[in-house]
């Protein structure tokens, strides 16, 4: 059976959001010109943010961007290969305010050698900021990709560290 698919648009300080449930379950949170962004027609019906099970995720991306929350507590529905979902259950592990490496990811699960491939998954990642791949970071410590720019990137990690998420140069050191 093919699941119902629905969406909602909400604001956020990085520009509009569009949210994705599958069969009333989260499966997507996608930025303005994000890199992997499915087409439009994907996200299925256009509904209000009140209807479920959107008006909880709204809430606790609020207490986020507020500073008030720093881990969701959501269903959610990772659609994509075993690999890339080991990835992005290890991604939501990083905690609040902190950052791993590519490599140190890839070693968590097991494949220390699968820096890359990490990157690869990370980067097709269906429900950012929720599933925070903006806390992955190259091995030197630099800003390195991000579906949503690096630009919401440094303003996400420095949001986290308690810095004003107004927006700075992605050259700017974060700490």
């Amino acid at each position: 059976m093919t699941p119902i698919k629905q969406h909602t648009v909400v604001d956020s300080p990085y520009g509009p959001l569009t949210l994705v449930a599958s069969d009333g379950v989260l499966c997507g949170l996608y930025m303005v010109g994000q890199r992997h962004r499915p087409a439009e027609e994907a996200f299925g019906a256009r509904v209000s943010a009140e209807e479920e099970p959107f008006p909880e995720v709204v809430r606790q991306l609020a207490a986020y961007f507020a500073g008030d929350l720093t881990r969701f507590d959501l269903p959610l529905r990772m659609e994509g290969t075993p690999f890339q979902r080991s990835v992005w259950d290890q991604l939501v592990q990083i905690p609040y305010g902190q950052t791993w490496s590519y490599g140190e990811l890839a070693a968590r699960l097991g494949k220390p050698n699968a820096s890359r491939a990490v990157g690869l998954a990370n980067g097709k990642n269906p429900i950012g900021i929720i599933v925070p791949c903006h806390r992955v970071i190259g091995a030197s410590g630099g800003m390195t990709g991000y579906g949503g720019g690096l630009d919401r990137k440094v303003r996400l990690l420095r949001h986290e560290s308690g810095k004003t998420a107004a927006a700075a140069p992605a050259t700017e050191a974060l700490f």
